[in-house]
C-alpha cells in the first residue's frame, strides 16, 4: 500500500510590514498646523495680556489724574479756592459756583482722557515693533526647513546628486517632505549612475566592431594585387564604416551633453573658437569659404572639450552650408550683459524662418533631408543646443538677410 505524500506546506507569512507604521494617536503628530496654531495663538494671548496690563496702568493713572482736582476752603466766610481752578474765587453765588466746579471738573477729566489715548497709542505702537520683529524671527524659525530644502535643490540643479536634506527635528510635513525629496535624489542617482554606466558600455561595444571593420578594410585597401571593383567596394565600405562612426560619436557626446558640467574649470572662448577655425581652416580653403572676424578674450567656466565641440560643430556647418562662390565665415566672441557670446555667421542659402527650429532636431537637416549628405550625419546643431544647456546657456538660430545663418551662443560667466 502506497502513502501519498502530503502537500507542500505554505511558507509562513512575514511578520514584518515594509510600509511606514501608524502612529498609535495620529491627532498628536506635532504637525505644522498644530505648531504654528500652538504659536501664533500664545503669541497673541501674551499680546492681549501685555496691552490689557499696559492699558490697565494707564486707565489708573488717568483716573488719579482726573481725580486731582484740589479744593480749600480759606477764610471766615468759609470761601473755596482751588489752584487748578482759580475761577472758583470769582463766583457770586451758589448757582455759579456750581457751574464753575461742573466745568473744572470736565476740563481736568478731559485732560486725563487726552492723556490716556497718546499713552495708549504710544503703547500700541511700541507692542506692534515688538510683535513684527518676534514674529519675523518666529516665522523664520518655523520656515528655516524650507531653506534648508531650498538650497538642496538649488545644489542639486548643479548636477550634484549626492547632497541629501537629512532633515531632522519633529515628525511634520516638513520633514516628511524633506524625506520624499531625499527619497527622489536617491532614485535620480541611481538613474543617472546607471545611465552613465550604460553610456560607457555602449561606447565600448559600438566602437570596437566599427574600428574593427576599418582596420580590415585599410588591410585589403592596401593590397596592391586587389581587383579595382574590389578596391571600389572597399573605398565605399569604409566611407560608410566612417560615416558610422561618426554617428556613434555623436550619438554618444549627445548622451553626455545631456547632463549637467560636474566639473568645471575656466576655459576662453576666444580660444575655443580660434582651436576650432585651425581644424576647419583646411576644409574652408578647399571650398573657397574666407574665415575672419574679431575675437575678445570671454571666459567662462566649464567643460573644454565640449565648449570645443560647440565651437567645432557651428564652424563646420557654417562652411560646408555655404555658397559656391566668394562664401564667408565670421566667428566673433565677446562678453555682454555678464554673459560670454560666441556668434557664428556664413553666407549659404536663404533658410525660411519656420525651418529654424527644425534645426537643432537630431538627425534633421534643411529642406528635411535625412540620409545621403556627406556633410554630416545630423546631430552638430543637437550637440550643440545640448551642450550649451549643460552649462547654463542656450544657443539661438537667426535667418541672415541675402542668405545663410546667424548662430548665437551665449554662456554665463
Amino acid at each position: 500500500m502506497t502513502t501519498t505524500p502530503a502537500p507542500p506546506k505554505a511558507p509562513p507569512k512575514p511578520t514584518w510590514d515594509p510600509r511606514k507604521p501608524e502612529p498609535p494617536f495620529p491627532w498628536l503628530r506635532p504637525t505644522i498646523r498644530i505648531r504654528l496654531t500652538l504659536l501664533y495663538g500664545g503669541m497673541f494671548l501674551i499680546a492681549g495680556i501685555l496691552l490689557l496690563s499696559i492699558i490697565y496702568l494707564l486707565a489708573a493713572q488717568a483716573l488719579h489724574e482726573g481725580s486731582g482736582v484740589d479744593f480749600r476752603v480759606t477764610g471766615s466766610n468759609l470761601e473755596l479756592t482751588s489752584n487748578t481752578c482759580p475761577q472758583l474765587s470769582g463766583a457770586g453765588n451758589n448757582d455759579e459756583l456750581n457751574a464753575m466746579l461742573k466745568e473744572c471738573t470736565a476740563v481736568q477729566r478731559q485732560h486725563a482722557l487726552d492723556g490716556l489715548l497718546s499713552r495708549s497709542l504710544m503703547a500700541l505702537l511700541g507692542l506692534a515693533v515688538i510683535a513684527f520683529a518676534f514674529g519675523y524671527a518666529m516665522a523664520g524659525r518655523v520656515l528655516s526647513p524650507l531653506g534648508r530644502i531650498t538650497r538642496t535643490a538649488r545644489a542639486v540643479a548643479g548636477s550634484d546628486l549626492s547632497r541629501r536634506i537629512e532633515l531632522d527635528g519633529p515628525d511634520d510635513e516638513l520633514k516628511e517632505l524633506a524625506d520624499t525629496f531625499d527619497d527622489m535624489l536617491e532614485r535620480l542617482q541611481r538613474a543617472f549612475t546607471a545611465q552613465q554606466r550604460f553610456v560607457g558600455n555602449a561606447s565600448h561595444e559600438l566602437r570596437t566592431p566599427l574600428a574593427i571593420n576599418r582596420t580590415l578594410l585599410e588591410v585589403h585597401l592596401s593590397d596592391p594585387g586587389a581587383p579595382m571593383e574590389l578596391q571600389q567596394l572597399g573605398k565605399t565600405l569604409l566611407a560608410t564604416n566612417e560615416r558610422s562612426e561618426q554617428l556613434v560619436e555623436g550619438l554618444l557626446l549627445l548622451a553626455r551633453s545631456d547632463n549637467q558640467i560636474v566639473e568645471r574649470k575656466p576655459v576662453d572662448l576666444a580660444e575655443v573658437a580660434s582651436q576650432a577655425i585651425d581644424q576647419v581652416r583646411g576644409e574652408a580653403d578647399v571650398k573657397g569659404v574666407e574665415v575672419r572676424g574679431e575675437r575678445v578674450a570671454a571666459v567662462v567656466q566649464g567643460n573644454g572639450v565640449l565648449l570645443e565641440r560647440i565651437a567645432l560643430n557651428l564652424v563646420q556647418n557654417a562652411v560646408r552650408y555655404n555658397v559656391a562662390q566668394d562664401g564667408w565665415v565670421e566667428v566673433v566672441t565677446h562678453v555682454q550683459h555678464g554673459q560670454a557670446v560666441l556668434t557664428v555667421s556664413n553666407t549659404g542659402p536663404v533658410v525660411p524662418a519656420y525651418e529654424i527650429d527644425n534645426l537643432f532636431e537630431p538627425f534633421r537637416r534643411l529642406r528635411t533631408e535625412r540620409t545621403g549628405s556627406d556633410k554630416g550625419v545630423g546631430l552638430g546643431l543637437s550637440i550643440a543646443r545640448s551642450v550649451a544647456r549643460a552649462h547654463g546657456g542656450h544657443i539661438v538660430a537667426e535667418p541672415r538677410e541675402g542668405g545663410g545663418l546667424v548662430m548665437r551662443v551665449a554662456l554665463p560667466i
